[in-house]
């Protein structure tokens, strides 16, 4: 038909939506069953979100069938329009309703594989814990920094000097030979034989923690006041109540006029901060080479308080009934001692004590084998928690 020129074509009302075949209402049905077959028969949600895309997105049947109604004229689109609407919200419904399905059946799914005994331990890593000489030797530090002394530390490898002839311990004494001391052997020669026989390398292992003193004294200017922790060596037997390699720590205060007074109120705060206010100290006089005079330091027993002294209805294992424990040396640091530190005796005084953290570990906790803090043994160290 031939149209002259700015003549429009007339709407074609005569079209019939049922002859495009993306609309015939059979068509619709189909693709709405198959889509809720679809949907019911997906069996996960992953197959339902392939199931979802393939029925319900964008290049579904039914978007194309939708996209179709844009070519229909205007009295056909309205039909058209509802019948792919309702298949379109059938469709959104069924996918729904498998959806609820499938996330209930996959939270009870869940509940079932992923419960979690709560009667099991909650940890199969077991829990370790600081060693019990540890957190002591810290304890006894906060007792004396508190105090205002200071922490010194020194080398266990040390120069005879040092742990022998600066404390006046002489050539000849007990304590110099092989017997009670491990002595360090000597460097090669070259030819692999050593130059010296262990006992003169003129090197130790520090059988005590005095050399800290003298170190101390010689890189400080008096007053000082250290306390000087510290793992030591002795030739000794490993048994219930010994051990070659152990704990000690040891105090030493420098100043002018300091006298046994300022020692024995020293000794009872300690002694008191440690096991109890109720707790004595006393001294017994005793000699040692390093100070002049020597006491042996007791505190009152911590089980008994001395109430089992004479008194057989109450016997004490601890202190064999005598209501005293030993718990270390002391005294007044001797002159040769500031002499060999480069301090001046005539002007400055000093007291010092030594004791060893396992005994006092023993009696603090009541440790019948001192080997139980060596092994290793988590069994033991447990108890005593993770205190910092």
């Amino acid at each position: 038909m031939n149209r002259k020129h700015g003549e429009m074509s007339a709407p074609n009302k005569s079209y019939d939506p049922v002859e495009v075949e993306a609309l015939k209402p059979e068509n619709i049905e189909r693709i709405r069953d198959e889509a809720l077959a679809a949907f019911a028969a997906a069996d996960s949600l992953d197959a339902l979100q392939e199931a979802k895309v393939a029925h319900a997105g964008g290049t579904s049947p039914l978007s194309l069938a939708n996209r179709e109604i844009g070519a229909l004229p205007p009295h056909a689109k309205a039909a058209a329009g509802k019948l792919v609407g309702q298949a379109r919200a059938a469709v959104g419904r069924g996918l729904a309703a498998r959806q609820a399905e499938l996330e209930a059946e996959r939270d009870a799914r869940v509940l079932v594989e992923e419960a979690v005994d709560v009667t099991l331990p909650y940890d199969r890593v077991p829990s370790g814990a600081r060693h019990p000489l540890t957190t002591l030797s810290e304890r006894i530090e906060d007792v004396f920094v508190a105090m205002g002394y200071e922490v010194a530390e020194g080398p266990e490898v040390e120069a005879e000097w040092f742990n022998f002839d600066a404390l006046n311990i002489g050539p000849d004494h007990p304590a110099r030979g092989t017997q009670d001391t491990f002595f360090v052997q000597g460097p090669d020669s070259g030819e692999g034989e050593a130059t010296a026989d262990a006992a003169d390398s003129g090197v130790v292992l520090r059988t005590h923690t005095s050399p800290v003193q003298i170190r101390s004294m010689l890189d400080r200017e008096p007053p000082v006041y250290v306390i000087c922790p510290g793992r030591v060596y002795r030739s000794d037997e490993l048994d219930a109540t010994h051990t070659p390699v152990f704990n000690q720590v040891e105090l030493l205060a420098v100043d002018e006029g300091l006298t046994m007074s300022d020692l024995k109120g020293t000794l009872d705060h300690m002694v008191k901060a440690l096991f109890g206010e109720d707790m004595k100290t006393r001294l017994r006089p005793n000699f040692f080479p390093f100070t002049e005079p020597s006491a042996e330091m007791d505190m009152v027993c911590y089980v008994c308080r001395g109430e089992s002294v004479g008194n057989p209805d109450r016997p004490c294992r601890t202190c064999s009934s005598e209501g005293w424990i030993e718990l270390g040396g002391c005294g007044m640091v001797n002159p040769k001692v500031l002499v060999a530190a480069g301090v001046d005796p005539e002007k400055y005084s000093g007291f010092a004590f030594g004791f060893g953290i396992e005994r006092m570990l023993m009696f603090r906790h009541n440790v019948e084998d001192m080997r139980d803090m060596v092994e290793g043994d988590v069994r033991f160290t447990r108890p005593f928690g993770m205190e910092i």
